[in-house]
Parts: C-alpha cells; structure tokens; sequence
C-alpha cells in the first residue's frame, strides 16, 4: 500500500466526493488547455482514488447483527452478488 507522503492527511469521504464533483464539472465543460486537463484529470483520479479507499474502510466496519442462540453476534457484511452490481 502506498503511503501519503504530502503534507495533507486524506480530505474526508464528503469533501473528496465535493471536490471530485467540481472536477468533473469543469471537465466537461469544455474548453480547457490541455495542460489544465490533465491536472484537472489526474487530481480527479486522486480523488476517486480516495472515495475508494474510504468506502472499502467502511464496508469492512459494518457489521450485520443476528441472533443467534438467543444472543446478539457481530457477522462480517457481505453483499449478495445481485447487489454488487
């Protein structure tokens, strides 16, 4: 796994997502020198990059309860494979 060398800790879930959004706006808007695109292009990727790794985080904390026994136990979530898609 790659380690974060910049200065900066990873920008939250909500705030990537926010930056990536803006990034792909201005993307499609058009009209953009190429340098700018690919700056544009490359920081999205990051970011995505980012969103990624927070979601799989998440997916790997949630847990689903069921009763088993009579008593309450944690089991690992996992998603059907219809889900998945």
């Amino acid at each position: 796994m790659a380690e974060n060398t910049g200065a900066r800790p990873a920008p939250s879930f909500e705030t990537a997502l926010e930056d990536l959004e803006k990034v792909v706006k201005e993307l499609e808007s058009g009209d953009l020198p190429l340098e700018r695109s690919l700056e544009l292009f490359e920081r999205g990727v990051n970011l995505a990059g980012d969103c990624r790794k927070q979601l799989d985080a998440a997916e790997t904390r949630v847990e689903v309860l069921l009763r088993k026994d009579g008593k309450v136990s944690p089991e690992p979530f996992h998603l059907e494979e219809s889900e998945k898609a």
